[in-house]
């Protein structure tokens, strides 16, 4: 039998005293190992898998451009991608002063940052490297930055939603965000401002972009604090400063740094950075106007933004201080949380309504004003087909009318015009008859510099209804050619959609205004058939045999009028008469530029064409000097060849 000798108490103690060591040394060592762990552990990192980071569901946007690095604005604007990763929607914001090979500081500090997770915190996730560049990843907040928040007065109202109470707690978000992040291992911000603040879906406010200032360098901006812009750093007291900036756009609702005195950004900085004798520059807050509420919330946002550091309170103060102005706001009230959720209810469901109903009426007005612009580019029945199915089936017509016209030495008189005037000059001519289209069935192709096209038959069938200031004092020659016959339409192309015309019809109607002659409508022998098939009494006399190229000679007509209706016809210049007629139009186009008003200095200074070409000659044909005005198609028998 085994017997435990006795034991004296000083045994004892050794005993237990060197167990203690034991455990002590062991718990020691495990902790050691953990802690040494964990520290290779944050200097390690790796980047998520490109295959982890999916597309959004297709009824989400995937691309959003966003000013993202707004502490380095002499760049052009990030692009934040979202995505989704881990079944959550993120966004993905671009490093761009980094390869994605950290630093072992860097690696600690992404570490540091990935263990953040507080609910005014945005969380991060990690970063992921494409082939176009590195990204972090991080949480997603639906309704975008603080910023975006304020200036949206329209979606957020001033008095039914954004009212003392509402600004209030967006502040003690902030607050609460700020204060956990300055107890953290981060320790400071460096980049606050509002456009570092987000909303989510249930208007809660989270702070974005902290941590990683080895990567993201904080520059100097409205929201920097001074001692900051004068020398280059970060500390919590300059997160202070930054918060008092963001509360005045809250309570004002207006440009960052808003102040009567100057708008200028760079005068802002260099004021803020070199006070005056005066006293320091700051945003305006007005006390005199303000409620009692109102004036302890101003004079805690005037304590924030202090010249001296140490005067500002921390975080903490400034947490608890507007949980007591919020609850004095409530006192007042006299009406309970419960009472207050469901008046805010109510008033974001009423404004919710008034939005929607706005916002269907612009939505209307926009979509009829699109639809009248679609109409005047196409046809109703093409924008009709367009916006049902996305396309446009080509059709064959058996019987259109295509009319042609254009002005006779347009080259020629374009040389003694400036851009401007031609452009008038026709925009005038179009207008008209773009007038005379509306009370007619027809439809207008195209215009081509002096060339104006119409159809008649299509892209509504009509059966035999289709058959048809810069120089005062100057005339101008029209000559119009129609022809009746089949003819393919269709819309070509997705881009820039046009309602084209195919066939020899458009090709023979093109070929009868170029063989007819000025003041004249010189119509086709088929024109002429179906007039005669209708009640119409166009009356038409016969010109003659025309030969057309690619058709040969046609008998084709002149349309003189209306019967019962009288038309002073000018004559179509002949042999005869040409040379007098063209000296006379020679002397007035000359006559007209040089009496033109005073500023012109003679039409030798006018920036036209034809004065390159008059440099350029020396003795030419022109005897006289007198410009060639109108090159005209002259006739002496009834046969014209083109």
């Amino acid at each position: 039998m085994f017997v435990i000798p006795d034991l004296k108490t000083e045994d004892i103690i050794v005993i237990v005293l060197s167990a203690s060591v034991v455990v002590v040394t062991a718990i020691a060592l495990i902790f050691y190992r953990q802690n040494m762990k964990e520290r290779q552990n944050q200097k390690r990192w790796s980047h998520i898998s490109p295959d982890l980071i999916g597309p959004l569901d297709g009824k989400e946007l995937s691309l959003v451009s966003l000013k993202i690095d707004e502490d380095n604005r002499k760049d052009s604007c990030y692009q934040i991608h979202r995505a989704r990763y881990d079944k959550k929607p993120v966004i993905l914001k671009e490093l761009q002063h980094t390869d994605g090979n950290f630093s072992e500081i860097q690696r600690i500090e992404l570490n540091t940052l990935l263990r953040i997770d507080y609910y005014n915190l945005t969380k991060f996730y990690g970063t992921v490297k494409f082939e176009y560049g590195l990204f972090g990843v991080f949480e997603f907040c639906e309704r975008g930055s603080l910023r975006y928040v304020l200036n949206d007065t329209i979606s957020y109202p001033e008095k039914t939603f954004m009212d003392l109470e509402f600004k209030i707690s967006v502040m003690y978000d902030i607050a609460k965000g700020m204060s956990y992040l300055h107890s953290s291992n981060i320790e400071v911000h460096g980049r606050l401002k509002s456009s570092n603040c987000v909303v989510d879906n249930r208007m809660v406010v989270k702070i974005t972009d902290f941590g990683c200032n080895t990567i993201l360098n904080p520059c100097k901006d409205l929201w920097t604090a001074p001692e900051h812009l004068r020398k280059q750093g970060i500390s919590q007291k300059g997160d202070v400063y930054s918060f008092a900036i963001i509360a005045q756009e809250i309570i004002l609702r207006k440009n960052p740094f808003f102040t009567q005195a100057c708008s200028d950004i760079a005068e802002k900085l260099y004021m803020v950075q070199y006070p005056s004798q005066t006293g320091f520059f700051r945003p305006d807050l007005n006390f005199e106007t303000a409620a009692e509420n109102e004036a302890e919330l101003y004079m805690l946002i005037k304590n924030c933004w202090e010249e001296d550091p140490e005067r500002r309170p921390d975080f903490k103060k400034i947490e608890g201080s507007l949980g007591k102005i919020f609850s004095n706001l409530h006192n007042q009230a006299n009406e309970s949380y419960m009472d207050n959720l469901i008046r805010r209810l109510q008033m974001y469901s009423r404004n919710l309504e008034h939005l929607v109903e706005e916002r269907t009426s612009l939505y209307k007005a926009e979509r009829d004003r699109a639809d009248r612009l679609n109409f005047l580019l196409l046809p109703a029945p093409v924008v009709r087909s367009l916006k049902e199915t996305g396309s446009v089936e080509p059709e064959l017509f058996d019987e259109v009318t295509v009319y042609f016209s254009d002005i006779v030495g347009f080259t020629t008189l374009c040389q003694y015009s400036t851009p401007m005037e031609v452009v008038d000059m026709l925009n005038d001519i179009y207008k008209n008859f773009d007038r005379i289209l509306d009370h007619h069935d027809v439809y207008k192709v195209e215009t081509i510099g002096d060339a104006y096209m119409v159809a008649s038959g299509l892209p509504r069938r009509n059966g035999n209804r289709h058959a048809l200031q810069h120089l005062p004092g100057i005339p101008l020659w029209i000559r119009i050619g129609v022809h009746s016959g089949p003819c393919a339409a269709g819309v070509v192309g997705n881009k820039m959609p046009r309602y084209c015309l195919f066939g020899d019809t458009v090709n023979t109607a093109s070929r009868m205004e170029s063989t007819g002659l000025p003041l004249r409508i010189h119509v086709s022998q088929s024109t002429i058939n179906i007039l005669q098939r209708t009640d119409c009494k166009f009356e038409y006399e016969q010109r003659g045999e025309t030969f057309l190229k690619g058709k040969g000679n046609e008998m084709t007509y002149w349309l003189t009028g209306v019967t019962g209706t009288e038309y002073n016809l000018s004559m179509p210049p002949t042999a005869e008469n040409f040379q007098r007629l063209q000296q006379d139009l020679s002397e007035m186009i000359v006559s007209s530029l040089e009496n033109r008003g005073p500023g012109t200095n003679g039409m030798e200074k006018r920036k036209t064409l034809s004065t390159r070409v008059r440099r350029r000659e020396t003795n030419g044909s022109q005897e006289d000097g007198l410009p060639e005005y109108l090159h005209l198609a002259i006739t002496d028998i009834p046969s014209t060849y083109l």
